[in-house]
């Protein structure tokens, strides 16, 4: 007899349709699973044999073959155990086979028969709806995140006994409601912790407006690390499409299991982290930091430590706002829209300009500039020198809080929105040179400054363009339609500093 179930396998970060076909047949009592799976596939056959044993069913002494459709396509990790178990269950007549039309099934199951959290159930359930399945059966541990899916109706069960009993008839249990979390946590730090600092805390601010990418170069103690950790108080909340996005990116990755992310991600890898740990990779290809970070923000801490082979690979999703992994005749497309927060110290010992403090050379100097290429320092929108606040900035009251930098932001944030309604893209950090053509509207004086600054050899092309964006971001700061010369200024010096200069130069 031969049963039929549907359920999905992770491709990078989307789902992709795989059908499971059971038939039983008279035989020497075998158990087979074709159709490329991997290791954990494979080893689903004792899995499934015991979870069908210790819920309380027969399995059959017969010859048993399972197919995973379409067989091109990889299958990789447990989530197949649950789906398997029932299309057995289904063709030995011990459930209705009938019923598993309706239902797409997606989980691990143990030795006991109990279904356990399985990575991935939010991008299953965008599957099983776009399939035009009517219901999908999940782990509890992850119905939260299935539920987030409208028009598809979730099946939290413990354990195959209770899969068995909701394809029977019985009534389906309820999924829990998934609560969005704050989009600033009550315990979040503030701007307000922040003393002096002037310059970096308005470059904080347009990167915040803008999505702008920012590098904070200074000595040690300066509060470099400070300042980034607050830039997430002052982002906007995601929207409805974006938080849907985080979430199943973070689900795949196994890092998050709860309901709806609303805060825009902040991830913070540590400076011996690989290229595929950082831009995603690895057998089976896995999302890295970057992908993680998408629609937020990525902050490399000590910047000139981190792998040079590693920083270079963020070339590309910078400028794209994704990564293509080609592993073997797999072709993997992965998200990396994220802002790229850095902070970096001067030199090796890192008291460069700090009074007589610094002993290194200028050979330290020269290896340690070249650690960071002139290309990636072309990417970067904002380069802020953060220097060592005076004691009377330390004593002084805060410059501002993070609820009143969160309104200014919030307020430029919407402008762009309106303005770039129905172009692909959600702020002036991810224009392209068409759209900062058509939306960057330059006044004369600020041509004439634009120009030249680019004339002075002080911008590259993509320096140019980039330096037009944060005028832009500059203006909606301030609520002003149209570009002055005061904004392209402003963005010209704030891209300024000896560490691009020199390696730029290099």
């Amino acid at each position: 007899m031969l049963a039929q179930v549907a359920t999905f396998a992770i491709d990078g970060v989307d789902p992709r349709p795989v059908w499971v076909e059971v038939d039983i047949r008279a035989g020497l009592p075998t158990f087979t699973i074709v159709g490329l799976g991997d290791a954990a596939v494979r080893e689903s056959r004792d899995r499934v044999r015991s979870a069908v044993l210790n819920s309380g069913f027969d399995f059959p002494q017969r010859r048993i073959t399972a197919n995973l459709a379409p067989a091109f396509l990889r299958k990789v990790g447990p989530g197949f155990d649950a789906a398997l178990a029932l299309a057995l269950l289904a063709a030995s007549g011990q459930v209705p086979l009938e019923a598993l039309a309706r239902y797409a099934v997606y989980g691990e199951l143990s030795l006991g028969g109990e279904l356990r959290d399985s990575p991935g159930a939010l991008a299953v359930a965008e599957g099983a709806r776009r399939a035009g399945l009517e219901r999908l059966i999940v782990p509890p541990a992850r119905a939260r995140e299935a539920a987030l899916v409208a028009g598809l109706v979730i099946a939290p069960v413990k354990n195959l006994r209770a899969a068995a009993d909701v394809l029977r008839g019985h009534e389906l249990p309820l999924a829990p409601a998934a609560p969005a979390a704050p989009a600033v946590p009550r315990d979040a730090p503030d701007l307000g912790d922040v003393r002096g600092q002037q310059t970096a805390l308005l470059a904080l601010q347009i990167a915040a407006a803008g999505g702008h990418n920012l590098l904070l170069e200074g000595a040690p103690g300066t509060g470099k690390t400070m300042l980034a950790r607050r830039l997430p108080t002052i982002l906007p909340e995601l929207t409805r499409a974006q938080a849907i996005e985080v979430t199943r990116i973070h689900s795949v990755a196994g890092v998050h299991s709860g309901g709806l992310i609303s805060a825009r991600p902040f991830r913070a890898p540590h400076h011996t982290i690989s290229a595929a740990g950082l831009v995603g990779g690895g057998s089976p290809p896995r999302p890295g930091e970057a992908s993680l970070a998408h629609h937020g923000v990525l902050f490399l801490d000590e910047l000139s430590e981190f792998q040079r082979t590693s920083l270079e690979a963020l070339r590309q999703p910078l400028e794209d706002g994704h990564v293509t992994i080609v592993r073997g005749q797999r072709v993997l497309e992965l998200p990396t829209r994220f802002m790229l927060v850095a902070a970096s110290n001067p030199c090796p010992c890192g008291f460069a300009g700090v009074g007589d403090r610094c002993g290194c050379g200028e050979a330290d100097l020269r290896r340690y500039r070249r650690r960071l290429s002139g290309p990636l320092l072309d990417r970067m929108d904002l380069l802020v020198t953060v220097e060592r606040p005076a004691e009377r900035e330390l004593r002084a009251p805060p410059l501002m809080s993070s609820a009143g930098a969160r309104e200014r932001v919030l307020a430029a944030r919407y402008r762009q929105e309106l303005r770039l309604a129905g172009s692909g893209a959600a702020c002036n950090g991810e224009m392209d040179s068409r759209l900062a053509r058509r939306h960057a509207r330059l006044d004369g004086a600020a041509e004439l400054a634009l120009g030249a600054a680019y004339e002075q050899g002080a911008l590259s092309a993509r320096g140019r363009h980039r330096v037009v964006r944060v005028a832009r971001t500059v203006a909606d700061l301030d609520g002003r339609d149209r570009v002055s010369a005061a904004d392209v200024l402003m963005a010209v010096s704030l891209r300024q500093c000896e560490r691009a200069e020199g390696a730029l130069a290099a």
